[in-house]
């Protein structure tokens, strides 16, 4: 059954994916939502402007008043966990084991002691330089080997929750690279998207890594890129507890695009004659550094979603026409 009826939790619900999950609910008629995040100083506040929720908690006052009293907040039908430290690039491994490890850990006895369904966000990056393949299949998971301390902290709780034995009634999705509206407060996480528009804007032109790998051309680095409405889509599919049951499953295209491909598709949209420029990639980088993703989505397309993906080049036109180029938030 659906665990939609009642109320719900978004935690990271200001954030990228987590306000468009808000309005992906507010868009099937649901507003009975708590949202839990940590608002700091940069502006992802305006995401939640256009949104309808119940209920704004800051993230470290929840964390301690259910510490407390489980019972602080009331009961609710679904949690969707998708907040955490998102950067790929942080140093602090305790921080990142804190905030997205010890976190997790408790919103999950939480949440299943009182039957909630909980949907968590993991990550793309638990498979590292992708050697070990990018299959979903919760008995493969020992294998991998993240390439950064943000993937290494994801992947610490999805193993944590296969030795609990929690993958049989919880779900955690690996979303790969997901760009779309209400990214504008992530600084140097955003997509290339959002950073193209602006220099396109600015300079007239497109700057990309070159490849320091002989098998990939400049600009021919793959990504799997996904668009934030399907990437809620599928979130949402999750809440339905027949769906799945739980375990782990890739949200992406299931399609690998290149750089060159997506860039081309940006100028476009501008209707713009590409102009791209290649650069060193940062040698702290180039270590850690994906050359080819793509999900693959057999497992979720199994439990029934059916959905078909946005193309690229539709979904980049969307995103720059409809929200770049207008300033406007999901909602608006």
């Amino acid at each position: 059954m659906s665990k939609l009826s009642g109320r719900i939790l978004v935690t990271g619900g200001a954030g990228f994916i987590g306000s468009a999950l808000v309005w992906a609910l507010n868009q099937r008629g649901h507003s009975d939502i708590v949202v839990v995040d940590l608002l700091g100083s940069d502006e992802k506040w305006k995401n939640l402007v256009p949104l309808k929720f119940a209920d704004y908690v800051e993230a470290h006052a929840f964390r301690s008043q259910l510490a407390a009293n489980p019972a602080a907040f009331g009961r609710f039908s679904c949690v969707f966990h998708l907040g955490a430290c998102s950067a790929t690039t942080e140093k602090n491994a305790g921080y990142l084991v804190d905030n997205n490890y010890n976190v997790t850990k408790e919103l999950a006895v939480w949440a299943l002691e009182q039957d909630a369904r909980f949907i968590y966000a993991s990550s793309a990056a638990t498979y590292g330089d992708g050697a070990q393949g990018m299959d979903d299949r919760d008995a493969k998971i020992d294998r991998l080997r993240p390439l950064n301390m943000y993937g290494y902290s994801k992947h610490l709780f999805d193993l944590h929750a296969q030795r609990m034995g929690w993958l049989k009634q919880i779900v955690g999705v690996k979303y790969f690279n997901v760009f779309g509206p209400n990214e504008d407060h992530k600084g140097d996480m955003r997509s290339l998207v959002n950073k193209a528009y602006q220099q396109i804007l600015t300079t007239g032109s497109v700057q990309l890594f070159r490849s320091h790998k002989p098998e990939f051309k400049d600009g021919e680095q793959m990504r799997d890129f996904l668009y934030v409405k399907d990437a809620v889509e599928m979130t949402l599919h999750f809440a339905d507890k027949a769906t799945s049951g739980g375990g782990l499953y890739n949200l992406g295209s299931g399609e690998a695009n290149t750089w060159l491909t997506l860039t081309r598709a940006i100028f476009t949209a501008l209707a713009r004659e590409p102009k791209i420029e290649f650069i060193d990639m940062p040698e702290g980088l180039r270590g850690k550094y994906q050359y080819f993703t793509q999900a693959e989505i057999a497992k979720l397309r199994a439990t029934g979603f059916d959905r078909p993906m946005t193309p690229l080049a539709d979904a980049v036109r969307d995103y720059v026409q409809a929200y770049l180029a207008t300033g406007k938030k999901l909602g608006e």
